[in-house]
């Protein structure tokens, strides 16, 4: 079954095309991402899987996500870089959704009911519902009777206890409002734990695992016995970690107060929470980790002060949640930055032996984008750099669900 999986954004489309033979055994046939959308010069990068066909590169205008999807559809047949006979050979289209609310704990076959749902729950991820919903439509429009399903970023969250998932505000608010913790990343965060525990010959049914997902987006999470127990992601993606432009944890009363004082609207507040703070909002200068880093090298203090909040907070929750646990068995870094900064890992965790973590500071410093083991043997509690693949998650479950409706 080949799926063509499509994770949205509001600007942007990340593409794969993937070749499901089993649950067990898949093929990558292509990837790509097209970027800039609406904006004056977009720019579309594909790239096949086989030597036989040719990546393909170009800067056009791009004007909304159904010119980017047709442009992705029109490559994948092409006769130089595509990797289709014809658009007949695609069975499903999966896409990745924010947030599905209460309404979801699996993913689900995509009908004008869950479109409605998905809509609904757009004022809970306002960057990233609505771009999703984009991309549905404009596969309903280009390919009308192409099946379609969505995987949603809280759903591995929905076994997280009540104890956890509530807020301390008038419980009438969760009754009426659905006002409570969803948490997100949870199709990274299951499967670098499920990859990870197999690696290293842990039971994830009965082990305690602290998954540490760092990109733009951040978030950790607390998996007891092969389920989400808590996470740091809240009501909405802004909650917990400091990440690119989004705060993290933060007195709802100080928010309150800039509020007042600045006489800012709720979409003012909204835009400085979601995307002037974080890593920009400290140092100034990026919401990129990249940038920063370089501008801390070169001696920017703010940009070094945006590092060491950035990581003691990853510190604080694996702490926290090691607590919560009575204790911890691995430790898994993976997203753009848990993969490819080994400064950052070992900021989190060194000195960290008084929880069972023995660093391995040589084994960590070339560990960049692999799978690789970055504390001592005899470590207590184990620690991983590991690749997530939430696009081979949403395959795996759109193949499971188009499979379960044939049988």
């Amino acid at each position: 079954m080949v799926i063509l999986v499509l994770n949205c954004g509001s600007s942007s489309i990340k593409y794969q095309v993937i070749r499901m033979i089993s649950f067990d055994e898949h093929v990558l046939y292509a990837k790509g991402l097209i970027e800039r959308i609406g904006q004056d010069e977009g720019r579309f990068v594909h790239t096949p899987m086989c030597e036989s066909k040719h990546p393909y590169e170009v800067r056009t205008p791009i004007p909304d996500h159904t010119k980017g999807i047709s442009m992705i559809l029109h490559t994948l047949t092409d006769e130089k870089h595509g990797v289709i006979e014809s658009l007949a050979d695609l069975r499903a289209v999966g896409h990745r959704v924010a947030h599905g609310g209460e309404y979801f704990q699996d993913s689900a076959r995509i009908t004008r009911e869950v479109v409605d749902k998905i809509a609904a729950c757009a004022p809970l991820a306002p960057l990233h519902n609505p771009a999703n919903l984009v991309g549905i439509e404009a596969i309903s429009y280009l390919l009308p009777n192409l099946p379609q399903v969505a995987s949603f970023d809280n759903q591995f969250h929905q076994t997280m206890p009540a104890k956890n998932f509530l807020y301390a505000l008038p419980y009438e608010y969760y009754l009426r409002l659905r006002v409570r913790r969803y948490g997100f990343h949870g199709m990274s965060h299951k499967f670098v734990a499920t990859k990870c525990c197999a690696l290293t010959g842990l039971d994830p049914e009965t082990s305690k695992v602290i998954t540490c997902h760092l990109g733009n987006g951040a978030s950790v999470t607390a998996m007891l016995h092969g389920k989400s127990y808590d996470t740091s992601m809240g009501f909405t993606p802004s909650d917990g970690l400091i990440m690119g432009t989004r705060c993290g944890n933060v007195d709802p009363g100080a928010l309150l107060y800039i509020a007042e004082k600045e006489d800012l609207s709720y979409n003012k507040l909204r835009t400085m929470i979601n995307e002037q703070s974080g890593l920009l909002g400290i140092s100034g200068i990026s919401s990129d980790m990249r940038d920063v880093v370089s501008a801390a090298k070169a001696g920017n203090e703010r940009a070094q002060l945006a590092l060491e909040m950035y990581s003691i907070r990853i510190k604080k929750f694996i702490g926290q949640y090691a607590a919560i646990m009575g204790g911890a068995d691995l430790v898994v870094f993976t997203g753009g930055v848990g993969e490819n900064n080994p400064w950052l890992r070992r900021e989190v965790c060194e000195n960290m032996e008084f929880m069972g973590i023995e660093f391995d500071a040589a084994a960590n410093e070339d560990a960049r984008g692999v799978d690789r083991l970055i504390s001592r043997p005899h470590s207590k509690v184990k620690v991983m750099v590991a690749t997530t693949d939430e696009e081979l998650v949403i395959a795996t479950d759109t193949f499971r669900l188009l499979k379960r409706k044939s049988e």
